[in-house]
């Protein structure tokens, strides 16, 4: 193997292969990325069997070959490199030379034979989001995923597969989100796979990890979208240069419907960055683990007011002036969960939708021009009984 690269190059698809290699020491092939020469081009790959990730840049090849670098050095040793400089690599038996500029290294490495395959999709894309969609979808779902918890499949989030869209969802069973993802024209779905995919499969579970993942690495790759392809208990994600594959949680998530109400006794609807701030500086003077803050909505003074008290710290209170409907409320939150929920919300205004002191709480987003509340994202929070 002998090739050379731009410097910039290398680092991103390092940084992009790094932290999918595995951080067990039983198997040290697993530590390594694995560098492949071939036909123009230097291909990365790394894995930890859960995920894998392939990173493809452009090189002026002068001869094939391939070897497995330990990740950690490679990384700390690309990352110091000077910039602007190219990169040169040659393989001399089983060392890595690597030149740029003035300083040159040689890097003892393993042999490519040993280092697992990683799998490749035979069928073709079902469908494409665009980077800014995947984003957001991300971000919004990742909050309410279970972390350490004993039931896997919620580590994971659940997606629905519809005719006309895709629902995205997790919980940690005390705050559920759901988004709402609607399919159309510019998402280029391959309408005659995706029909025929979702004839056998309604819904999978995908490791939060991997969409964090994806979403990391997405940064590191100029594409406009993320293409998507299913088969075989696993997902591949493309993303310009870049392919990862994941497995699946094999098991059924909770049927989380049911909790979600569709009637709601209160509705209240105000500026997003009032709450936000109201619930902080509630929060300062919560007591417990649990943060606890105090929501009362009086229909009589159309008005809101959050606060809390402690022994400790004193009290707080924050009235509102929030468009209010429907009955006087007095719930209890964990400020943590229900400020997670409002700092999601993309408009400037929010709408909290409730039944009772007991009952799930709804956050939603509300139109900028006409002020309905909308239905895409939704973001429901138990109270804390008192």
């Amino acid at each position: 193997m002998k090739l050379i690269c731009t410097q910039d190059n290398l680092k991103k698809a390092i940084s992009s292969s790094e932290r999918m290699v595995s951080k067990q020491n039983t198997l040290p092939i697993l530590n390594t990325i694995l560098f492949e020469a071939d036909k123009g081009s230097l291909r990365l790959s790394a894995t930890n069997l859960e995920m894998g990730i392939q990173v493809k840049i452009g090189a002026k090849v002068e001869k094939e070959g391939k070897i497995a670098v330990p990740a950690k050095l490679i990384s700390s040793f690309a990352a110091n490199l000077p910039e602007g400089e190219n990169v040169s690599l040659e393989l001399d038996e089983q060392n890595l030379k690597l030149k740029s500029g003035r300083t040159q290294a040689v890097i003892k490495s393993f042999l490519s034979s040993d280092f697992p395959l990683i799998p490749k999709k035979t069928t073709e894309n079902l469908f494409e989001i665009s980077v800014e969609d995947f984003k957001k979808i991300i971000n919004r779902i990742i909050v309410s995923v279970a972390h350490g918890e004993a039931r896997q499949e919620l580590s994971g989030v659940n997606i629905i597969f519809n005719k006309e869209d895709i629902c995205f969802a997790s919980t940690d069973s005390f705050r559920l989100t759901e988004y709402l993802f609607k399919l159309n024209d510019k998402n280029n779905v391959n309408r005659e796979s995706y029909d025929a995919f979702i004839d056998k499969n309604v819904s999978i579970i995908i490791p939060a990890a991997t969409l964090i993942e994806v979403g990391r690495i997405i940064s590191y790759n100029l594409s406009d979208a993320v293409k998507v392809a299913l088969e075989d208990g696993q997902v591949f994600f493309e993303i310009g240069g870049a392919r990862i594959v994941s497995r699946l949680i094999n098991g059924k998530y909770p049927e989380y419907k049911h909790i979600m109400p569709t009637n709601f006794k209160t509705t209240i609807i105000g500026d997003k960055a009032q709450i936000q701030n109201a619930v902080k500086m509630a929060s300062l003077f919560a007591p417990g683990k649990s943060s606890d803050i105090t929501l009362k909505i009086n229909q009589e003074a159309k008005n809101i007011s959050i606060g809390a008290r402690s022994a400790e710290a004193g009290e707080n209170a924050t009235e509102l002036d929030f468009e209010s409907l429907g009955e006087s409320q007095e719930i209890i939150f964990n400020s943590k969960y229900l400020l997670d929920g409002i700092n999601m919300i993309d408009t400037s205004r929010v709408a909290l939708l409730a039944n009772s002191e007991t009952s799930p709480v709804a956050i939603k987003e509300v139109d900028e021009n006409n002020k309905d509340i909308l239905e895409g994202y939704t973001y429901i929070v138990m109270p804390i009984k008192n």
